[in-house]
């Protein structure tokens, strides 16, 4: 799109990068001040699944870091996802009609995670409930948008130089086999142990995913910057 002296080009590939970083950052600090208040054991989550996420930044200053950093985080990822559309459109996709519902999907899972936050902390069987949903809805749906965003890169990488540097296309279907992989692990064996052993696997497949999450952002962020993408501020006078 041609420029003039009005026109501004807002690169916007530190988007996904910042939706992606702010939760796990939120989470591990939350973690680490946990246990330094004594709140939760020391000790390796993503391993024997000590405690989970919600656990870790469940009270006082903890609780406090967490939400300031995940709430803004739902609302970059919802417009990450608004902007996947126009980029993977951008590059000429093909499958429109799935397209069309990547950002409707992707806001739905990002009022969940507000939702989710917001009321992480709070007693309440009403609460419990928002949070359980809230995460529920949130993995769900977003998983759902990055099958079909990596579906069209996929596609797109056969053809677009940019997309296929470093084969990420082949990193982000990774990534959704291995989250698909861990959910069915969670389902699967969970409930042949008692009911510590289930909880720790539940908080391990939680933090793992949480991780996988973060990484699938990183990438589509490396994407957008190799592709150049960008959105033009025009002063209208």
């Amino acid at each position: 799109m041609a420029t003039n002296g009005n026109d501004a080009i807002l690169k916007i590939w530190v988007l996904p990068l910042i939706a992606g970083l702010l939760p796990v950052i939120g989470a591990l600090v939350a973690f680490n001040l946990s246990i330094r208040l004594e709140l939760i054991p020391a000790c390796n989550p993503l391993l024997d699944g000590c405690v989970s996420v919600s656990r870790a930044a469940r009270h006082d200053l903890p609780n406090y870091i967490f939400r300031a950093l995940l709430l803004p985080s739902a609302v970059l990822q919802g417009m990450t996802w608004l902007l996947c559309r126009d980029w993977l459109i951008s590059l000429r996709a093909q499958d429109r009609i799935r397209l069309q519902l990547l950002p409707w999907l992707g806001m739905v899972a990002a009022i969940f995670l507000v939702c989710y936050g917001s009321f992480l902390g709070t007693e309440g069987s009403a609460y419990r409930w928002l949070r359980r949903y809230g995460t529920i809805v949130y993995f769900g749906f977003t998983y759902l948008c990055m099958l079909i965003a990596s579906g069209e890169i996929r596609r797109l990488a056969r053809a677009t130089q940019a997309l296929a540097k470093w084969r990420l296309d082949l990193a982000l279907s990774g990534l959704c086999v291995f989250i698909l992989l861990l959910g069915l692990s969670n389902v699967m064996l969970a409930p042949i142990f008692d009911a510590d052993a289930k909880n720790r696997i539940e908080n391990v497949a939680e933090w793992w995913l949480g991780i996988s999450f973060t990484l699938y952002f990183l990438v589509i962020a490396v994407l957008w910057r190799c592709t150049r993408f960008a959105l033009q501020a025009r002063t209208i006078r």
